[in-house]
């Protein structure tokens, strides 16, 4: 998959369009965590670099309400990434209109202008997030080139990313490119042995990731709440854990078509109260108790772990494997993390969502080849999908002819 990225593009004096992802968790006014704002600087500094006008959208939180809207506007977000560059951002509060066009027109090299929320426009129609045709050549029409840098939103069509894709010449940012890269090579051709570990709560959420990675890894270490639904669908007692009942028979087909491949807890730390504050203990699961819930895996399924992932070359991580939020149950969910990051001449990768979120609070950030940014963009990836966001930026041409004439 070779794809036009930012170096190929001419931005000098340009006025260059950037979809970010810039949706990050915002508290009481305030940002808890600005990792996917430091992830989209080597490419705004980039643009910057190169004198650049520099155009940001991004999304930030769901919109249903006017209430939603005072609640998501990207200002806070301006602000960091304002104290992030040491440099000034212009908020522009507007979609589209006079405001906008104006801020844009009057914009000189280095230049940066951030368009507010672009969700707003699903308000009134699902303009954005439907893709709207209207709505995608208008944004267009503000630039000149486009610079897809939001992995986030790839597994999405919306007027941000493919409308605006389909109208201009179009490029990753870098941190796309890395994406690509990375988990896109991963799916495409891993280096053996390659180990997927898979936690998160439930089947039904990544049924086609685990059917692709079955195919292409050597194994595949499942926990989490997941974990359970499998137990129970091999017969075993689960107690009052997480469990889908009307995926049992696909779990089992799983199993029985997996060659071997699905290594499933050996053990597991259960407590009679989902609290993190609980009473627990660590047992098989023969022994649990009908009023137990399962919320971590123990120490007999860490070794195991430990050992499958031995000698691995590639590993992609998604999902944690207990309920990582209580200190208590975070304890394999940091085992995991600790087991990765010691394997220094293996290829780490974490596919985004709260996988990404645990090995960071945990102090874990720099120590993985790679973290994504995106959890159902990563997803979609891992399941082998085309992901829109990604298919609608150029294809690369590559040339070898010699004739100044010759356009290849």
């Amino acid at each position: 998959m070779k794809k036009k990225v930012l170096e190929d593009l001419n931005v000098k004096n340009k006025k260059v369009l950037v979809r970010v992802d810039f949706n990050v968790p915002v508290k009481n006014g305030v940002i808890t965590d600005d990792n996917r704002i430091i992830q989209a600087l080597p490419t705004i500094n980039y643009l910057i670099e190169e004198d650049a006008k520099i155009i940001l959208f991004s999304h930030l939180g769901r919109i249903k309400t006017k209430e939603d809207k005072q609640n998501n506007s990207l200002s806070v977000v301006a602000k960091r990434l304002s104290e992030l560059l040491d440099k000034e951002i212009n908020f522009v509060p507007e979609t589209r209109g006079e405001k906008l066009e104006t801020a844009i027109n009057n914009m000189k090299a280095k230049d940066i202008v951030m368009v507010e929320n672009t969700r707003f426009e699903d308000l009134d129609g699902k303009k954005e997030s439907k893709n709207n045709p209207e709505l995608g050549k208008y944004w267009a029409s503000l630039g000149d080139v486009f610079v897809n840098d939001a992995f986030g939103t790839a597994h999405r069509s919306h007027a941000s990313n493919v409308g605006i894709a389909t109208r201009l010449e179009t490029a990753a940012g870098f941190l796309m490119e890395k994406e690509i890269r990375y988990i896109g090579t991963t799916v495409e051709n891993p280096e053996k042995p390659f180990i997927a570990i898979l936690g998160g709560a439930k089947v039904s959420d990544k049924i086609g990731v685990i059917e692709n990675l079955l195919k292409i890894s050597d194994k595949v270490l499942i926990g989490g709440g997941m974990a359970y639904t499998f137990m129970k669908a091999l017969g075993y007692n689960i107690g009052d854990s997480i469990v889908e009942n009307d995926k049992l028979d696909l779990a089992k087909s799983l199993i029985d078509n997996s060659e071997g491949k699905l290594i499933l807890p050996v053990d597991i730390v259960v407590a009679e109260e989902f609290s993190e504050d609980a009473d627990y203990r660590v047992t098989k699961y023969k022994n649990i108790k009908p009023n137990e819930t399962g919320m971590d895996i123990g120490p007999d399924t860490i070794k195991q772990f430990k050992k499958h992932l031995k000698g691995a070359k590639t590993v992609v991580w998604n999902g944690p494997v207990g309920v990582f939020e209580f200190e208590n149950f975070a304890k394999g969910t940091k085992a995991v993390c600790e087991i990765l990051a010691k394997m220094k001449n293996t290829k780490t990768i974490i596919g985004g969502g709260d996988s990404a979120a645990a090995a960071i609070q945990m102090g874990y950030k720099d120590d993985f080849t790679h973290i994504s940014t995106g959890g159902g963009a990563s997803l979609q990836f891992l399941e082998g999908k085309e992901l829109p966001g990604i298919e609608s930026i150029d294809d690369s041409v590559d040339c070898d002819c010699d004739d100044s004439n010759c356009d290849c």
